[in-house]
């Protein structure tokens, strides 16, 4: 059974909106950012801008049954 990827967008997320991609609450995600925070940067205002958002995707791996837009 082959299932169909949904496609992200590579553009500016809040820790709210990553959460909801990757499917666990913003105290999971946030649990998930804190040993990367080094190499991520912090956010400018609510969002992760796209290098962070990429730097994320490349830590933590794509959600699963995503690919990039």
């Amino acid at each position: 059974m082959n299932k169909e990827l949904k496609m992200i967008k590579v553009k500016p997320y809040s820790i709210g909106e990553l959460a909801g991609i990757y499917e666990v609450c913003v105290r999971t995600m946030n649990r998930w950012l804190k040993p990367h925070q080094d190499r991520i940067g912090q956010r400018q205002g609510r969002f992760y801008n796209v290098k962070q958002v990429l730097i994320i995707f490349e830590q933590l791996g794509l959600p699963k049954d995503y690919d990039l837009a």
